[in-house]
């Protein structure tokens, strides 16, 4: 069954609210990492979006499975991929290897920490799911 988000902290990792994002930034990477954080953060924000995923991924699934990507996850990178158009490719670098990013979707670990690597068919089976007007 698919999650919202998970929960449960893990040992060393790093907390979403705690994302530090350079506000003197001009890049819309850094823009966009600011809109995700407040829609995580203000919960009649996040209640939205999680409703309109639930309904676009969630609605024909049946609540078993393995687990994989959350919710979260999935919006987090599928925004990305829109905001600068750019391929899975880039999108599996980015998840892997932004820090920011990485702990914007909950997945990043201080160091000595086991770091999460999200595989590229991963990315793309679960970002695939929501298309551009979703």
């Amino acid at each position: 069954m698919r999650k919202r988000f998970e929960p449960q902290i893990i040992l060393g990792q790093l907390l979403i609210e705690d994302t530090a994002i350079p506000t003197k930034s001009r890049d819309s990477v850094a823009a966009l990492l600011i809109a995700l954080k407040t829609i995580y953060t203000m919960p009649k924000y996040n209640e939205q979006v999680y409703n309109i995923l639930e309904n676009k991924i969630l609605c024909k699934k049946k609540n078993t499975g393995r687990p994989g990507m959350n919710l979260w996850q999935i919006f987090v990178l599928a925004e990305l991929r829109l905001c600068l158009n750019i391929s899975y490719d880039r999108l599996h670098w980015m998840a892997n290897f932004d820090m920011c990013l990485r702990q914007l979707m909950g997945i990043e670990s201080d160091f000595g920490y086991p770091k999460k690597v999200i595989e590229y068919q991963n990315i793309l089976d679960n970002v695939s799911l929501l298309d551009d007007e979703t």
